[in-house]
């Protein structure tokens, strides 16, 4: 039964699509990718095979409903185990990923043995391990970080590629606020957010980004220039990710749980 396939990659073959819905042939039964669980960069069609994640499967009264996803961050999750084999036999550890599926994922690994390059060996020589990824899931950039129990270092890691100068974690809050060089502003911030967006999802951290001029005034009670409050108007959506911080990053056990709460 595909119960038992579930959080686990299939393929199929698209037999039809409609407005919202993909529906793909999966052999002896049919599964459903709703819109949310598309990718915004590929396009569906009839006969094209596809590799997708089952999801969830629900009991109807006419039988069962496979719902499967190109979206969900544990395809990344499940096509980086099969592409490498220190994830498959539990050498490296997939601690946590973030997604926005089609653009940018970011993923936090870390070594049962601190001899092995946990990063290293998730990229692979030349990159190879990581391009067979993404040769799966188009044009999407993968950002592979060193996980870390310190949330400073964790979180200077999840801004990467951005250096960061320093990180000032106010426990209380649960926010943090990385503080970078004027050139590596943007670069930290990404584009409309994306970059800090991904990392305070990664981390379970609220993520601010400051220059140390912006910090100083921000302490010193100087008040925030015009130029300063058009910067942080780009952290647009980050408050928003509070209470999806409160439950902490996206991780293998709480996937489904989150799944049940968005329903």
């Amino acid at each position: 039964t595909y119960s038992s396939k579930k959080d686990e990659l299939i393929i199929g073959t698209v037999q039809r699509t409609d407005r919202n819905n993909v529906y793909i042939n999966l052999g002896k039964s049919e599964g459903i990718m709703n819109l949310a669980n598309q990718m915004p960069n590929e396009q569906y069609y009839p006969g094209m095979r596809l590799r997708v994640y089952l999801s969830d499967v629900k009991r109807t009264s006419k039988g069962s409903q496979i719902y499967v996803s190109r979206a969900h961050p544990m395809l990344v999750k499940r096509l980086m185990e099969n592409e490498i084999p220190e994830i498959a036999d539990g050498t490296v550890e997939i601690k946590a990923i973030s997604r926005e599926a089609g653009s940018r994922t970011k993923v936090a690994v870390c070594a049962q043995n601190e001899d092995v390059d946990a990063v290293g060996a998730c990229v692979g020589q030349k990159g190879i391990r990581i391009q067979n990824v993404l040769n799966e899931i188009g044009s999407e950039r993968i950002d592979v970080i060193q996980f870390s129990e310190n949330p400073m270092v964790f979180i200077t890691n999840a801004v990467s590629p951005a250096q960061v100068y320093d990180v000032i974690i106010n426990e209380e809050e649960h926010m943090a606020t990385a503080i970078v060089d004027e050139g590596q502003l943007s670069l930290a911030i990404g584009k409309d957010g994306q970059n800090v967006r991904l990392a305070a999802r990664l981390t379970g951290w609220k993520i601010d980004i400051k220059t140390p001029e912006q910090y100083e005034a921000m302490r010193s009670g100087g008040g925030v220039s015009e130029e300063v409050s058009k910067a942080n108007e780009l952290f647009a959506g980050i408050d928003e990710l509070e209470e999806e911080n409160e439950q902490g990053p996206l991780t293998e056990e709480n996937s489904q749980e989150r799944e049940d709460a968005a329903e």
